[in-house]
């Protein structure tokens, strides 16, 4: 039977970089995934697959969360697992009908332990109004697991007239995020690494389904891409997007919000907060008009109050990100190459 050689030839084994959000995940995507797995659908390589059925648009998505350790300031896998499906339904423009919920348990996990994680699923998906509808459950040999996986899936509706994606985004328009960036990233190394702040920096995950309904009220169409940075942070999602959209886009760094305790943070452990992960932030790309209108509702939003317009997309340098230093100099900020920051979620 003829077999088609491994794809690629450069990594022979899986790296934890693989799963980084940057560019070793965008090559086992695009060269091993969507080559074997390849429709319409799946091309597209947003946030969920968008699908039509008897003329109503469902969002469909599915994801995975190996967050090491399970608890952290301000959040643990079981709040990631719901508020990080229903976002990506919610960059879809869905509105979250359903989710699954799949737990691979290790054998000697404690039940106190587990309780947790299924309390904090439950409240998670009772406060964002949707129900864990289905599920499985599975469990490995001791220290095979790391404690607990979960994998949730969820299925939305997209409203008449919504159409978001990476593709959509195009010279003129205008770049917007919801707030602060690399919060979820530092909390989490916070507590692997012992640091201590003045005040506990907590993970900003949460369920952006509002913010965004508030944000397609007010611009509709003129919304042409929403995306949230998690793994691999900022530079990596835009750099999907401008790949994918084949434009440039250019970021004031100036004007990207970033807190003072989290730049010093990265400052002191050689990160770069561009890449560092994000839970509960939006990227918005929208039509220029629109662009003040989808700022203000953002600001009236509890998710938006730090809310900035941080760049712009343009004809030049298209598949790059470009960034413009408060000093004026300007550098091109490529995809992740390693890996910062590995189990963020």
């Amino acid at each position: 039977m003829f077999e088609c050689p491994v794809p690629i030839h450069e990594y022979p084994t899986i790296l934890l970089a693989h799963g980084g959000g940057g560019r070793l995940t965008q090559m086992l995507i695009e060269r091993m995934f969507l080559p074997a797995f390849r429709n319409p659908a799946l091309e597209v390589l947003h946030d969920g697959a968008v699908v039509e059925v008897n003329g109503t648009r469902l969002a469909f998505t599915t994801d995975s969360f190996v967050v090491s350790p399970l608890f952290f300031p301000g959040g643990d896998i079981g709040t990631l697992a719901v508020h990080g499906t229903v976002n990506d339904l919610a960059m879809c423009g869905a509105r979250p009908l359903a989710l699954s919920s799949s737990f691979i348990l290790e054998e000697g996990l404690s039940m106190e332990t587990l309780w947790r994680i299924v309390q904090s699923v439950e409240r998670s998906a009772r406060r964002v109004g949707v129900p864990i509808v289905t599920g499985d459950t599975k469990v490995v040999d001791r220290g095979k697991g790391d404690g607990v996986y979960i994998n949730t899936a969820g299925l939305g509706i997209v409203p008449e007239g919504i159409h978001l994606s990476p593709l959509r985004a195009r010279p003129g328009d205008v770049v917007l995020i919801n707030g602060a960036i690399a919060i979820h990233g530092i909390a989490i190394l916070s507590v692997r690494e012992g640091l201590e702040f003045e005040t506990e920096l907590e993970s900003d995950t949460a369920p952006l389904d509002d913010l965004v309904a508030r944000i397609l009220e007010v611009a509709g169409e003129k919304v042409h891409v929403l995306r949230d940075p998690t793994r691999g942070g900022l530079a990596s999602a835009l750099n999907e997007i401008a790949s994918r959209a084949k434009v440039g886009i250019r970021l004031e760094e100036g004007k990207i919000p970033i807190w003072e305790e989290v730049r010093g943070a990265c400052e002191i452990l050689g990160l770069d907060p561009l890449y560092v992960a994000n839970e509960g932030k939006c990227l918005a790309i929208v039509a220029r008009e629109a662009a003040e209108a989808v700022l203000e509702a953002m600001r009236r939003h509890p998710l938006g109050r730090e809310a900035a317009i941080i760049g712009e997309v343009v004809e030049d340098d298209p598949g790059k990100v470009i960034l413009r230093s408060r000093i004026g100099g300007m550098r091109v900020v490529d995809m992740l190459s390693g890996e910062q920051l590995p189990r963020i979620c």
